[in-house]
């Protein structure tokens, strides 16, 4: 008898097991889904907030894909878009840590001396020249391309790219405003009028913002394939 009770106590204890790990397994990838998904709202969160301090008279979008036949995927997927009276800033953003170290002719920079990333700069030319081509009708943009790192970097890069006399700038996400309105300041400077009227920022706005493509499926193809490389 005592045999039989212990050998239904050990089968009981198994199960137990078995039923105790089932339950505890789906928890560690949806705490980390949550949390990457919490770093991302951060991020955005933070660049926003630059957003928010430009003048009245720019307006921003954020995520948008327009068609790029130029493009392997079909389409270049922007971060944001800043359309002001005297250009357009285009910013790329990325979450990299360590040193980040390249120039601006440079096909791939490097991260920490570890692999290689393609030149954001080349990558952004990209995008500019989507919305050059949706853009048409305005040909004489003025189009200002800014890389936006985390303070997790430290840049070993050109430092042309670092001064405000260029239109291609690499920056800290917590100098997005800071740079865009040092920029903004600088072209005031060399100009008589701004480039474009409060109708015609609000015209630019409304062709982008028309334009972008929220069919998740799209976008979700299009990300596969920029990630197969």
């Amino acid at each position: 008898m005592f045999k039989k009770l212990l050998s239904w106590f050990k089968s009981n204890s198994k199960d137990s097991k078995k039923t105790s790990n089932k339950s505890l397994s789906p928890k560690a990838p949806n705490k980390r889904t949550v949390t990457s998904s919490r770093i991302g709202e951060l991020g955005e969160y933070k660049i926003n907030i630059q957003l928010d301090q430009l003048p009245k008279d720019s307006k921003y979008l954020n995520d948008i894909m327009i068609k790029n036949p130029k493009s392997r995927t079909g389409y270049s997927q922007i971060d944001h878009i800043v359309v002001s009276p005297y250009g357009l800033f285009v910013i790329e953003t990325k979450n990299y840590n360590g040193e980040i170290k390249g120039g601006r002719s440079d096909k791939y920079w490097r991260v920490n001396n570890r692999f290689n990333m393609f030149n954001p700069l080349k990558q952004n030319f990209g995008h500019i020249k989507a919305l050059e081509l949706l853009l048409s009708e305005m040909p004489d943009l003025l189009y200002i391309s800014m890389i936006s790192f985390t303070m997790r970097c430290r840049f070993s890069i050109d430092p042309e790219l670092r001064k405000i006399e260029s239109n291609e700038l690499v920056i800290y996400d917590s100098e997005l405003s800071e740079f865009i309105n040092r920029k903004l300041n600088r072209i005031k400077a060399t100009t008589d009028k701004a480039a474009l009227t409060e109708a015609e920022v609000l015209n630019i706005y409304e062709i982008i913002h028309s334009s972008n493509i929220t069919d998740p499926a799209l976008r979700s193809e299009h990300i596969a394939i920029i990630n197969k490389d």
